[in-house]
């Protein structure tokens, strides 16, 4: 069974290539402390373009800034030396398979193996049309490209033959250690492709009762569609509607969630964020 209880809840922390896209002093400053205060995980999310002016479901204004999630992991990976580096995630279909293979395997590398690849098959119509991607295409290419990577990654003769992408008779070297693969979305097909593909499944802004409706549909996805044994159970990631305190937390791990990713406001300042990280730490993951 894929799915089982949380015994040992983790914390992770979201939002760093948006809270601190100006400040390369502040965000390694942040990243060293999550990882001196208990946090296991950094995640940041990525937007490539914003619809101007903003429409739903666009989750953030036109001129907020954004950085790359890996560009901006690999600087934090440089001043850290533990701390997990999770995208949360990369819209796929947007993203060239084979370079994303690239710079995936590039980053385990730097990092000696702590990146976590999350994925999704994204949502916001605007973003998916600048970059030429039909909206109904985007889960399709998601399975593609995910497999294809598979082959770059770990088969002594990649070669992949699909409706979106298409190789063989080439491979590339450093090839990455096991990549573990989070696969984010709340539909069905996120569910399906999580239990096939994925070592973990993310969940962003769910409160217990959404979290719990979206295990369920884990589980019916775990029913209908087999899992291969080298994935193993699958992690549940969950970013909640609001910072819990620790009664709350432990009724998501008692849903079967592993990992909380705590997601501090976009207007906090340095200070700020030094505060989120120390108070939280204090109250949720100290013993």
């Amino acid at each position: 069974m894929p799915l089982a209880m949380s015994t040992d809840l983790k914390f992770g922390l979201f939002l760093l290539n948006t809270c601190l896209s100006t400040g390369p002093t502040a965000a390694a400053r942040i990243a060293r402390l999550a990882e001196s205060s208990g946090f296991d995980s950094i995640w940041a999310p990525e937007h490539v373009v914003l619809p101007d002016p903003r429409v739903r479901p666009s989750p953030m204004d036109p001129d907020e800034p954004i950085l790359d999630p890996l560009i901006a992991l690999a600087f934090l990976a440089a001043h850290t030396t533990s701390l997990r580096l999770g995208t949360g995630i990369v819209i796929l279909p947007q993203r060239n398979p084979l370079v994303l293979a690239k710079q995936v395997a590039s980053l385990d590398s730097l990092s000696q193996g702590r990146l976590i690849l999350g994925v999704g098959a994204g949502y916001l119509e605007p973003e998916m049309s600048a970059i030429g991607v039909p909206m109904a295409e985007r889960g399709g290419r998601t399975d593609e490209f995910l497999a294809a990577m598979d082959q770059l990654w770990y088969e002594q003769r990649p070669a992949y033959a699909g409706r979106f992408v298409r190789f063989s008779g080439v491979t590339a070297y450093p090839r990455p250690r096991r990549v573990p693969i989070v696969v984010g979305g709340e539909s069905p097909a996120a569910h399906r492709r999580a239990i096939q593909r994925g070592h973990g499944w993310y969940g962003f802004a769910l409160d217990l009762a959404q979290t719990a409706a979206q295990l369920e549909g884990l589980r019916h996805a775990e029913a209908c569609y087999e899992r291969p044994l080298h994935l193993g159970p699958l992690e549940v990631s969950v970013t909640p509607t609001s910072t819990p305190d620790r009664a709350t937390a432990q009724r998501y791990a008692e849903l079967g969630v592993h990992r909380l990713i705590l997601r501090p406001g976009r207007e906090l300042d340095e200070a700020g964020l030094v505060s989120f990280v120390t108070e939280t730490s204090r109250t949720l993951i100290a013993p």
